[in-house]
């Protein structure tokens, strides 16, 4: 959810002196990829019209806000920002349960006031920054790592969708750039408001935990194109046209961790309900999320040498419209049956779009929401440039991991990418006021 407001609380931007404006409102079914699984799912979310075609005048995007309480933590559901930072820490050593709920604790007073535009509160650790800026979308993320349960004694609560993911063969995985014990996603329309926040909550780190790494990312800034769409990756695809839509009956169920049962935290290895222990002992994940985070890079040189109507099979949709080539509009479903004049499918059996679409992943599905990144260019001239995925589901075991491990065996795609980097971790619900994020856990 989220509301325009100026810093003082009243109407903000144009539209307050009587000119007509867009209210920017996101659509997070436009969040996410064709079913980049792997990671070429770059993509901004969508922003409807509630008046006019009158496009938003980008005095309106700072005033933006999103909402730090509420059942479920911001920057899930969020349409896509601008500009993003992705962080982990390790506790300091010594430091354990209660530093870490002391640490949760000053975060979510510091993130609270800084996703309303105002100043970080505690510790006198605002820079000044963000002086000028409203909220301008922030968002700001909290979650936990498999290993955070064993330096905080808390391992009987430690839900099993945190076991390490199985190996696949794309993966060229750093281990100083993944996993970690906590995790920060941080999001805005603004580099400015984005890194503010970013500097705010490592310096209310203090001396109980460390970085182990950070990425930076971004995505179109709203406003960029002359009317709403979905973006595109760094290979030029339109992507987010396949992401699960909050209006679908089963998107919560997909989504979200269930408060009756405790649904994607089950200790029994076929997946079935969780005992009445294990139930209780993971309520704390209730209204909650978990993340997958991959760094995946783009082997763009390799990629701008194919010819457009290859690049298109190998995805499995058009690059001018993102439109399935089985022919239709961006949204028109793929008929993966159709074939061509010459008897081919015009949906290549190992196309992208085809291997990671539900219909083939038994109804498997996940809300992809990333943001590109680009570090810089080596001496040979190749970009280190790519996706910085993150994706979100009940359970990865059930979202991620199948759908990943098809990719895997056939992916038209996997040639042109690597997975540098990986997490998973545990995003508990959102907080009533007065709480802080991981409450439930930390003093359950």
């Amino acid at each position: 959810m989220s509301r325009n407001k100026n810093r003082n609380g009243e109407p903000g931007g144009i539209a307050a002196a009587g000119i007509s404006r867009r209210r920017l409102i996101g659509s997070a079914g436009a969040a996410g990829a064709t079913g980049l699984v792997l990671g070429a799912a770059g993509g901004a979310g969508g922003y409807a019209a509630t008046s006019d075609d009158v496009p938003a005048p980008l005095t309106a995007i700072g005033s933006t806000e999103a909402m730090f309480h509420g059942k479920h933590q911001p920057g899930i559901t969020t349409p896509l920002q601008a500009r993003g930072h992705l962080i982990a820490f390790d506790l300091a050593p010594g430091a354990g349960r209660k530093e870490a709920a002391a640490l949760m604790r000053r975060w979510s007073a510091v993130a609270q006031p800084l996703m309303a535009g105002k100043p970080a509160g505690g510790g006198g650790h605002d820079t000044g920054v963000a002086l000028d800026a409203g909220p301008s979308s922030l968002t700001v993320t909290f979650g936990f790592g498999r290993t955070f349960f064993e330096r905080t004694g808390l391992v009987a609560r430690r839900p099993v969708a945190l076991d390490p993911l199985p190996p696949f063969s794309s993966d060229h995985l750093d281990a100083k750039r993944s996993d970690g014990d906590l995790w920060v996603q941080i999001g805005a329309d603004d580099a400015l408001v984005a890194f503010h926040a970013l500097r705010a909550l490592q310096k209310e780190a203090g001396a109980t935990a460390r970085v182990r790494w950070q990425m930076n990312g971004f995505n179109r800034t709203p406003g960029a194109t002359a009317r709403p769409m979905t973006a595109r990756n760094l290979m030029g695809q339109i992507d987010g046209t396949g992401n699960p839509k909050p209006e679908e009956s089963d998107f919560d169920q997909r989504i979200f961790v269930p408060s009756a049962d405790a649904r994607g935290t089950s200790d029994a290895s076929d997946g079935s309900a969780p005992s009445p222990s294990s139930a209780s002992a993971h309520a704390w994940m209730a209204g909650g999320s978990y993340a997958v985070v991959r760094r995946i890079r783009m082997l763009l040189d390799d990629w701008e040498k194919l010819t457009v109507d290859r690049q298109e099979r190998v995805i499995g949709r058009r690059k001018a419209d993102g439109a399935p080539l089985s022919g239709g509009s961006e949204t028109t479903g793929m008929d993966l049956e159709k074939a061509g004049r010459d008897g081919r499918l015009l949906i290549p059996d190992n196309a992208h779009a085809r291997i990671s679409s539900p219909e083939k992943n038994g109804g498997a599905a996940m809300l992809r929401r990333p943001f590109s990144y680009h570090d810089g260019i080596s001496a040979d001239g190749t970009p280190d440039a790519g996706l910085l995925f993150v994706c979100w589901q009940a359970d990865p075991f059930r979202g991620f991991v199948p759908v990943q491990r098809k990719l895997d065996r056939g992916d038209a795609l996997s040639p042109f990418i690597r997975h540098e980097a990986s997490g998973v971790f545990a995003v508990p619900g959102g907080t009533a006021p007065g709480e802080y994020v991981g409450q439930r856990l930390l003093e359950g």
